[in-house]
This record gives structure tokens, sequence and C-alpha cells, in this order.
């Protein structure tokens, strides 16, 4: 008799089966097989069946796992789902076309969407719930404001890692940069923006966000030869959002204190 054959005999069953199902990486299995054995022996379910619904449990909790490390490693200010978008609150926004984006069929074919409107109405409501959506898709999403992005990168320009976090930028399948235009950039901080957004020309998709018009970037990038050659990356494959509205997050602050005040 072997080892193997001896070890399995003395052993207790469970104790052992427990070891291989964490060595194997099978935590859901572990946790469930013994609860699934009585249901489906009550159920008339044969042994096949069985374990093809250990697996399912299995493969289901791995793709809730790999979804929340993909929202974790995007860094969202917060997770805000278009579930709970208010689109009668924004009449010029294209629900429609939001809905249809949000099944990130537009990653696939590596293009852009940008997001117009005044502060506080719910441009990073949109973008936010659209990364979340490719999140679930399995697709690597990142998140930044304008101004931290270009924080991210002189800090990587000094400690001579600028390669390798551009590298990983160009890595993202969906890249979401908010809040351009609240911050003027200085003339290396605007270079090296572009050098990522023009890294990523159908090569993967950008959204971004902003409170001023396309006529109006030049005051943050300080070249119109520099914001003609963004915007035109930026464009060639573009989904315009407008999202021009009174203060979306002002009306609910306002519905808040009315409520507490009747």
């Amino acid at each position: 008799m072997s080892e193997t054959e001896t070890t399995t005999e003395v052993a207790d069953p469970k104790v052992l089966l427990a070891h291989h199902l964490k060595k194997l990486k099978l935590p859901t299995i572990l946790a469930e097989y013994d609860k699934q054995a009585r249901l489906c022996a009550e159920q008339g379910i044969d042994h096949p069946r069985y374990l093809l619904r250990l697996a399912e449990l299995e493969l289901i909790e791995r793709e809730r796992k790999m979804v929340e490390r993909r929202i974790r490693a995007a860094k969202f200010p917060a997770p805000k789902s278009l579930d709970s978008f208010d689109f009668k609150a924004i009449p010029t926004l294209n629900k429609l076309l939001v809905l249809e984006l949000a099944r990130c069929a537009f990653v696939a074919r590596r293009e852009n969407i940008i997001a117009l409107g005044p502060s506080g109405t719910g441009k990073t409501h949109v973008a936010t719930g659209l990364g979340l959506a490719a999140c679930q898709k399995g697709m690597r999403v990142g998140f930044v404001t304008a101004a931290g992005l270009v924080n991210q990168l002189s800090e990587a320009r000094d400690e001579k890692r600028l390669l390798r976090l551009q590298t990983s930028l160009a890595k993202l399948e969906l890249l979401i940069i908010d809040e351009l235009g609240y911050v003027p950039l200085s003339q290396i901080g605007a270079e090296m923006l572009f050098e990522v957004i023009s890294q990523r020309y159908e090569r993967g998709s950008t959204i971004v966000t902003s409170n001023l018009p396309f006529e109006e970037w030049t005051s943050v990038f300080g070249s119109e030869r520099l914001t003609g050659a963004l915007l035109d990356r930026l464009t060639h494959h573009v989904h315009i959002l407008e999202m021009n509205a009174d203060s979306y997050r002002l009306k609910q602050s306002k519905a808040r204190k009315g409520k507490r005040i009747g």
C-alpha cells in the first residue's frame, strides 16, 4: 500500500478534502459542497449535476471577486452606477445613447466619450457608471482627475519612472479623465497629458469630462497647436454627451433642505 493510500485511509476524508480544495484554490466549493450535497440528495439531483452546480457557484464567486478587484484598481471616487442617475434632471443628455454605451461595445471599438457641461450636472456620475459597467465586463479601467493625472506624471518623471507609468496607462482598456478644465495646466503638464491621450489613440478608449466647451480648451492647455492636436485625436472616434443644465447637486441639496424644513 502506498503512502498516499495509507494517509487517505487514516485521515478524515473531510479534512483531506478541505486541504485539497484549499490547495486547488476552490474556496466556494469548500464552503458549499456539504450543503449542496444535502440539497441535491433531497431534490434527487445526480452526481454530474451536483458537480456542475458546485462548479457554477465557484465560477460566479470568482467573477464577483474579479469585478471587485477591477473596481478597486480603477480608483473611482465613489462607485456610482447609472441605475442611481436621474436622467430627467438633465434633459439635454441622450439617455438612450448612455444606456447603449453602458454595453461597452465602444471600448472594444476603441472609441472615446467626451461629457461636456457645467459643474454639478452629473458628468462624473455618468463617467463612473460607464466605468463600473466596463469593470463588470472584465475590462481594465482607470479613473483620475486631469490635475491628478498631471501630478502623477510629474512625480513619475522626477522619479525616473515616467515610462513605466505611461505603459501602465496605455494598457488600460478604458481611462477616465475627469474634470478637465477646472485647473489650468503648465506647459510641461499639458504636454505630458497630451502624450497619454496620444498613446491611447486607436489603442484604448478614453472618457473625458469637462466644464468647458471645446473652443475654451486652449485656456487649459495654453497652446492652440497642442489643443488642436489633442482634439483631433480625441474626437476622431467619439461620442459627445451634452449635459447642459442647472447644477444637479445643487438641486438635490435644495430638495434635502426643503424636506428637513417641512
